[in-house]
């Protein structure tokens, strides 16, 4: 019997022969005790069991180098409903070694990393974010959205709700660069592009996620 079913039954079998005073002594210390252990079981920021992910490719564009992965967009896998639900998404990637994490909003100027990919996870608000650079595409995501950005791949926000806020992550807590498809940028960064390990895990889902079985077939 679950928590809910057990109070509801408690309270059904009490309240004929007790008073709504004697119905609070009896029952308030099971009552608070069953509802954290509900809690503890049923957090208010929940991971979804699966959520598929959209898939979005983006070609060399001569400026921003992009990917032949495709990013990946993970529609609500989670819900945003806790006090704090940024950190439901930190410990969701900490657990998985996406760590090195940040809490912010997204660049509104066009960039990318050359020396790792990164994962946002939105805990807060709405945003349209420009990716794969001019000749990309605008996507809109919200909270409880999560974002897996390959390597090379531009990404910028066009515009957002003021209350926007994303946490940032990296496969084993790798160190960002910040480039803008400036001259002189490609020589290196597609070195360090090319070099870059495939991460051991998913940042939802971990090792047997569908990140990496997606990446695999597009390498």
């Amino acid at each position: 019997m679950t928590a809910p079913v057990a109070i509801r039954t408690i309270l059904a079998k009490t309240i004929s022969d007790c008073s709504r005073e004697s119905l609070i002594k009896t029952t308030g210390s099971l009552f608070s005790r069953d509802i954290a252990l509900h809690m503890q079981a049923h957090p208010a920021v929940n991971q979804r069991e699966f959520v598929e992910p959209e898939e979005f490719r983006f070609k060399d564009d001569g400026i921003f180098p992009n990917s032949v992965l495709p990013l990946l967009l993970y529609r609500q896998a989670f819900t945003a409903e806790a006090e704090d639900p940024a950190s439901v998404i930190e410990q969701r990637f900490a657990e998985n070694d996406w760590t090195n994490s940040w809490r912010n909003g997204v660049y509104s100027f066009a960039h990318y990393h050359s020396t790792t990919h990164e994962a946002l996870g939105v805990y807060r608000g709405s945003a349209i974010l420009r990716l794969g650079g001019e000749h990309g595409k605008n996507v809109e995501v919200h909270a409880g959205d999560v974002i897996v950005i390959p390597t090379g791949v531009a990404h910028r926000k066009v515009e957002s709700s003021e209350d926007f806020g994303v946490v940032g992550a990296y496969p084993d807590g790798r160190e960002w660069d910040l480039l803008r498809g400036r001259p002189g940028e490609r020589p290196h960064a597609d070195h360090n592009i090319a070099a870059l390990p495939m991460p051991d895990n998913d940042p939802i889902y971990g090792p047997e996620g569908p990140l990496l079985q997606i990446w695999k077939r597009n390498r």
